[in-house]
């Protein structure tokens, strides 16, 4: 903080930031912390302000600690204004002390009439979104408090771009001019200097003798770039070449061969059901092995209910597609009583 004739008066700080907030129905959200502070001497007069506030993703504020003093003999003034959402109503109290005489007002406003309402605190973060986007919305205009605690309009209006040295570098940096337009005062108006990554690079307030700038020029932040995904293309895996894969197969392969035969030492009658199966196979050569398979074996499933002994042969079987162009085969039920209609014929004949 510089007066006019370049004379340090104090300092300002800015801090953004993110941070969980502690609502008093107990519920924690992940939200925006805001933080200022000024401290400094005007006509050898201490005074500062403080701003502290918990904002949401879209601007809305939280809550807010507003606090200012002037240390003025032998009248010292302070000021204290919170902010604080509570369910659908946000309540304001302000704590006006005058030497001994301390003055407390609190009022509560609907939030239905507060739609677009940017606090002090949600002011701060919105110039930064400014600077970083390096543009100001045509027509912008919020809601927000005068002075005195009063519902009044803020437009923001774009200066253009300016040049400004910082030590031996020099920055381009987007101007935006804020105005606060009370019912009741006359306007205030502040211009604030944005460096590209949104910093604030300066601030003046219109009328004010003294203003705000930054010493040094900081570490510039940059967009972020990421890298393309890199593609990876498909190989053609030659396992058998592969010494360690082969292993692996050769070793599995060994398994498998030792459990089937630990279970066919186990159950020799699964022998002698492959044998039968073979035989009856190779004794009616079907067309359709895999369905003859499944008629085979169909009656030893489990999950299927076991046919009644004595089955009509013209009952479709559940193994064969009705749909299917190819000529099924008989079912063993067909054979079976193909075979007793012979005999029957050649006793007759």
């Amino acid at each position: 903080m510089i007066s006019e004739t370049n004379q340090i008066l104090g300092e300002y700080s800015l801090d953004i930031k993110q941070a969980y907030y502690y609502s008093s129905d107990g519920d924690t959200r992940l939200s925006i912390l805001v933080h200022a502070t000024s401290r400094g001497q005007l006509e050898e007069i201490p005074c500062g302000t403080s701003i502290s506030g918990y904002l949401d993703w879209d601007l809305k504020t939280y809550e807010q600690h507003h606090h200012e003093f002037i240390k003025f003999l032998p009248l010292s003034v302070d000021r204290k204004t919170t902010l604080l959402k509570q369910n659908a109503d946000m309540l304001m109290t302000r704590i006006l002390k005058e030497g001994e005489v301390t003055n407390t007002e609190k009022t509560s406003f609907s939030l239905n009439m507060m739609d677009g309402f940017i606090s002090e605190s949600a002011n701060l973060l919105l110039l930064r979104v400014m600077g970083w986007r390096r543009k100001v919305p045509q027509n912008a205009k919020f809601l927000t408090f005068d002075g005195e605690g009063k519902l009044c309009h803020s437009t923001y209006e774009a200066l253009g771009f300016q040049t400004i040295h910082l030590g031996s570098e020099q920055a381009e940096v987007l101007v935006v001019e804020q105005t606060v337009h009370s019912n009741e005062d006359i306007p205030m108006t502040w211009q604030y200097y944005l460096l590209p990554d949104g910093h604030l690079a300066k601030r003046i307030q219109v009328g004010s003798p003294f203003c705000c700038i930054i010493t040094k020029m900081p570490i510039m932040r940059e967009e972020d770039e990421f890298d393309p995904k890199p593609v990876f293309e498909k190989k053609h895996l030659e396992w058998e070449e592969d010494v360690q894969l082969f292993a692996i197969f050769r070793d599995r392969k060994e398994e498998l061969q030792a459990s089937h035969a630990t279970y066919m030492r186990h159950h020799p009658e699964a022998q002698t059901l492959i044998s039968d199966f073979l035989l009856f196979l190779l004794l009616r050569q079907p067309s359709n092995v895999v369905t003859f398979a499944a008629e085979y074996f169909g009656p030893f499933a489990r999950a299927l209910d076991r046919p009644p002994p004595f089955r009509s042969s013209s009952r479709p079987s559940p193994f064969r597609n009705p749909c299917s162009s190819s000529v099924p085969h008989p079912s063993l039920e067909e054979i079976t009583e193909k075979s007793s209609e012979e005999k029957t014929e050649d006793s007759f004949s």
